[in-house]
């Protein structure tokens, strides 16, 4: 008998015993769907948390001032007991280092943006005195927003300029304009804008308009449109005079050329840095990067994913273990079959292979079935949690492979046992 032969009495049995057949796939459609599900949920929230965070610069190096420990110092100078947690002018990171590093690194660094946080600035809305509308206030150089432009680009007016020292300037959003202007974004370049700042009134001129991004703008979860929050950006030796804080920064933002491996960059970074700090009992720098926080997440969410789907397979081994069962009633209900083949010429090794075929086919019908009912329940999910469903189509062959392997596995056994049955037994059998 050859294969298709196989095949197409096999698929005839599974037909004449419906009910029976669709019992014994159920332990493989249950075990397979649920790992195919679990597998299309995980991979969906690992691409959703990767675009995301991909979205907030995976190619960009942060490089921080931190505390020296005691492995720091190598048995150098002692750490200071109370240490303080505020750098002073010369613990800072200074735009010498800056341009130093970016003289040794030209082909691999982009832009380094530099920042100041100000505070909060408060003023009174367009037309209602009585409500307060509140911004962020940050002083940056012109890398932070050509950063900035990628998403959120100019409507109307200019950027800041590295140049402009201490002016009075800022660039602010639409939406700002909206709410404390009530004119137009061209009309609103060059007007002055009073800000209440820790107290302080401090006056500006509007020298650009930015888009609104409602996404990257903290709502708070909020509909209230007053409880908007967007930034203003001026010269950062503005944001210094404001401030009164020494000149110089805890951290830098690095950004990165396409193609430069930004793991290994990172380490290069942060020892370029360090090395200013090798006489600084105190302080140190050390540089991260979002591409690895998103490899641990990718990693974890991996490694949870196929946790609970080796836990939801134990149902393929249940599946399994029902199929030899049935396949073992198979083989006795089917006794007299057997031995007339047998009397007839069949080797042992066709009567092996019916039966083996007959165990494959069930478990691949199955599969395919849990295939599809996990792949829909995946999506359901996927969609339920706010993710686009994208269901792993390695994970689908593994499945539908593993299946098949199931139905060699416990179908071999019965096959076995209908193969060395003896002919003239059989045919005496009731």
């Amino acid at each position: 008998m050859t294969f298709f032969e196989n095949i197409t009495l096999a698929l005839g049995n599974l037909y004449s015993n419906k009910m029976r057949s669709l019992l014994t796939m159920l332990g493989i459609i249950i075990g397979i769907a649920a790992v195919i599900a679990i597998e299309t949920v995980g991979n969906s929230m690992t691409s959703s948390v990767t675009e995301s965070m991909s979205g907030l610069g995976v190619s960009n190096i942060t490089v921080s001032l931190t505390h020296k420990t005691e492995e720091d110092n190598d048995g150098g100078v002692p750490l200071r007991l109370f240490m303080s947690s505020t750098p002073s002018e010369d613990d800072l990171l200074s735009d010498e280092m800056v341009e130093e590093y970016m003289a040794a690194f030209p082909e691999e660094v982009t832009r380094v943006q530099k920042s100041v946080q100000v505070g909060t600035a408060t003023l009174d809305k367009y037309g209602d005195p009585s409500t307060t509308i509140s911004a962020t206030v940050t002083g940056a150089n012109r890398a932070v927003l050509d950063a900035l432009e990628e998403d959120t680009p100019l409507l109307t007016g200019r950027w800041l300029r590295d140049t402009d020292g201490e002016r009075a300037i800022c660039v602010v959003s639409e939406k700002f304009v909206e709410q404390t202007m009530g004119c137009s974004n061209t009309e609103a370049v060059g007007r002055s804008v009073t800000l209440t700042i820790s107290g302080m009134p401090y006056t500006f001129y509007v020298a650009g308009v930015y888009t609104y991004d409602d996404e990257s703008s903290s709502t708070f979860g909020t509909i209230d449109d007053d409880a908007i929050q967007t930034t203003i950006y001026i010269p950062l030796e503005t944001a210094f005079s404001i401030t009164g804080g020494d000149y110089g920064f805890e951290s830098l933002t690095v950004q990165v050329a396409d193609g430069v491996d930004i793991n290994s960059f990172v380490t290069t970074t942060g020892s370029f840095f360090a090395s200013y700090y090798t006489r600084n009992d105190t302080w140190t720098v050390e540089a991260s990067s979002l591409s690895s926080m998103v490899e641990e997440m990718t990693s974890m969410l991996s490694t949870i994913s196929l946790g609970i789907s080796a836990i939801a397979a134990i149902s393929l081994l249940v599946g399994g273990i029902g199929l030899m069962n049935i396949m073992t009633v198979s083989v006795t209900e089917r006794t007299r079959e057997i031995g007339t083949r047998k009397a007839l010429g069949a080797p042992n090794s066709a009567i092996r292979w019916q039966f083996i075929t007959e165990a494959v086919v069930l478990c691949l019908v199955g599969g395919l079935i849990g295939v599809a009912v996990g792949v829909g329940f995946g999506s359901v999910l996927a969609s339920v949690m706010g993710v686009s469903a994208r269901a792993s189509l390695t994970s689908i062959l593994i499945a539908v492979g593993f299946s098949m392997g199931i139905g060699v596995f416990f179908g071999y056994y019965p096959a076995n046992k209908a193969a060395q049955m003896d002919p003239i037994d059989a045919l005496r059998y009731e």
